[in-house]
């Protein structure tokens, strides 16, 4: 397969995938869904990294003795039909912000290949609609069991829980109504602090 070394070499009318996705060896960043191209924003705003940096820290300490293990993107994410799909038959590839995956059979040495546990989603005025509904739907079909949708904005958290395989929404939890915490229903035992998040 031929090895692409400039964006301007992808047709963004054609779908593709992970094998493809393995030829491409330029600066930016893209995501696969459903084998259309997506190309990802450039470097996120300091509040967005920010943000992202404590929730990843809050996950990071309340994991650090359990079984599941958590990354940062830039982290691959394959999902697939079937568990042994070939990389020619894997049309979505992602990288959330933040993924925690407590299957070890999920985990090689290119990334994760399945649906994590948890993904949380850092919204930035360029990937807000994505992650809102492309990414939403898409984490929704392949039974990601909690979604975080984070919107540094607004200083809000939505998280979503899998019930009866379709997303429910467990709250907006937002300082400014009086809530203190930011709850998921994957880790009960978790709660973030959200002024220490958006402080």
């Amino acid at each position: 397969m031929q090895k692409i070394t400039d964006f301007s070499q992808l047709d963004l009318t054609k779908q593709y995938t992970y094998a493809d996705y393995l030829t491409w060896h330029f600066n930016e960043r893209v995501e696969l869904i459903k084998g259309w191209l997506y190309k990802m924003s450039p470097a996120p705003k300091r509040i967005h990294q920010k943000v992202e940096g404590i929730i990843f820290n809050k996950l990071f300490n309340f994991l650090e003795s359990s079984k599941c293990e958590i990354y940062q993107s830039p982290f691959d994410v394959r999902l697939l039909k079937n568990r042994n799909d070939d990389n020619d038959k894997i049309y979505t590839v992602v990288q959330p912000d933040i993924c925690v995956v407590c299957d070890e059979k999920k985990l090689d040495d290119a990334g994760c290949v399945g649906a994590p546990d948890l993904i949380v989603e850092v919204l930035s005025d360029s990937t807000a609609k994505k992650d809102y509904n492309e990414k939403f739907n898409l984490y929704e079909e392949n039974a990601v069991k909690e979604y975080w949708i984070v919107n540094p904005a607004t200083k809000t958290i939505e998280v979503f829980a899998l019930e009866n395989l379709n997303y429910k929404s467990l709250g907006l939890f937002s300082e400014n109504e009086g809530e203190k915490y930011v709850v998921g229903q994957l880790f009960p035992d978790l709660k973030i602090e959200l002024k220490t998040i958006f402080s």
